[in-house]
Formats: C-alpha cells, structure tokens, sequence
C-alpha cells in the first residue's frame, strides 16, 4: 500500500481553491480506471480551513432562494456555494478543519457504509487525543450530546472515487451557525474543541492527529505531508 498524500493549506482559503485542487485529483483517479493504461495515484487527503462560506448539499442545489442566499452572505461577511457532497446545508470557516479525502474505495476494500464508518471512528479518536468524549447518534456526523454536534459529515463518490469529507470544529466561530438550521436539525447545537474546553490548538496540528488516525483505519504504511500551495497534479 502506497502512502497517504496529505495535501495542507496553511492559511485560511477561499472554497473554491480547495474544490479545484479536489477535483483535479478526481479527475486523475478516474483517468485512471480500466481500460486505462494509466497508473491509479496514491490515496490523497486535503486539509484546510475556508473563509466564511455557506455550502448546501446537492439535495438542496437551486432550493435555496435568492433571498436565503443574499441572508447567508452577510453584507460580503461570508459566501454561498452548492456543492456535490451529501448532506445539507452547513457552515464553514476559520478554526474549522475541513478534510476531503480522495480515494479509491475499491483499492482499499471498503464499501461506502464502510468508508463513512472509518471517518467516523477517526474523528470520535481524534477527538479522544484531546480527552473530548465524542460519539455518533442517529443522526449523521459526530456528537458529544444528543444534542451537541461538533464534526459534520458529508461525501460524495463517483465511480468509487471519493470526495468531500468532513468538517470538525475547533476554534470556530460558532455563532455563524445561528443563520441556518445547521445540517436540517431542528433543536440541536454545534460545539468545538473550544467549547468543550480544549482551547490553544490550532487546525493544523488536529489535522495531521485526524489524517493520522484515517490513515490507520484506510491502512496505508505511512503519510506524507506536503504544501497544498501549487502542488502539481
């Protein structure tokens, strides 16, 4: 098993930066599959942290109205974007790690039900490395309450090949959630690392603990970090 790519961007970047670094990586693995001749790449990872942005699950592309979208932006505070991933409609920016990994399911035996349990399992350990209790409920994503949601889930898979991932907070402003109904869940909450009382870590530093703990449960021999900044394809 070849190593894991971890891609990281240092500093907070605009949605669409990390989008298209994703789907050029998409692109190639599908090149790649039979009856290419081409070889399939190693299994990749981006992380990174956004600018303020809005992003709504492709259930939920071209329902948002005008109104709601010119709301979510804030005066220019924040941006709207539809996306393919699963899920609906939640919020992103600094202090929150966003992690897309790009894979081949089928190069690492995992169903999809699979694939989104090992993510699961990563973020309740990663969680754990900072002595903050998290769990899964009935509802998607990873909690410390019933109530209390402090990672969303959400991916997307063509041909096997996945995209998206997750966002887990740590230093987050979460006061950018009160503008929408986080993830369609009336009556629940968002929580971060900060608030469950782990305070000083940065977003860097939780997610080379998360790709590492991905990376066991994906069974790769080793990760290898490098600059998302001009990386070529």
């Amino acid at each position: 098993m070849r190593p894991l790519i971890h891609l990281h961007f240092p500093s907070p970047i605009p949605y669409s930066t990390a989008a298209r670094l994703q789907e050029s990586l998409v692109a190639r693995f599908l090149a790649s599959k039979p009856p290419s001749t081409l070889a399939a790449p190693p299994p990749h990872i981006i992380t990174a942290e956004f600018n303020p942005v809005y992003t709504c699950g492709r259930r939920e592309v071209g329902t948002v109205s005008t109104e709601q979208q010119k709301y979510l932006r804030a005066n220019g505070q924040a941006d709207f974007v539809e996306a393919l991933r699963g899920g609906q409609t939640t919020f992103h920016g600094p202090g929150q790690l966003i992690a897309y990994p790009i894979i081949d399911l089928r190069a690492h035996k995992l169903t999809p039900r699979c694939y989104v349990d090992r993510l699961e399992k990563s973020l309740i350990a990663t969680c754990a490395r900072y002595n903050i209790k998290a769990m899964t409920t009935e509802n998607t994503g990873v909690w410390t309450t019933e109530d209390d949601k402090i990672a969303a889930i959400g991916v997307h898979m063509r041909r096997n090949i996945t995209s998206h991932g997750v966002a887990l907070n740590v230093g987050t402003d979460l006061s950018w959630f009160g503008r929408i109904v986080a993830c369609g869940l009336e009556g629940k909450r968002t929580t971060s690392f900060e608030r469950e009382g782990v305070d000083g870590e940065s977003v860097e530093g939780v997610g080379e603990v998360f790709v590492e703990e991905l990376g066991k449960r994906l069974g790769v021999e080793s990760v290898e970090k490098r600059s998302a900044e001009g990386y070529e394809i």
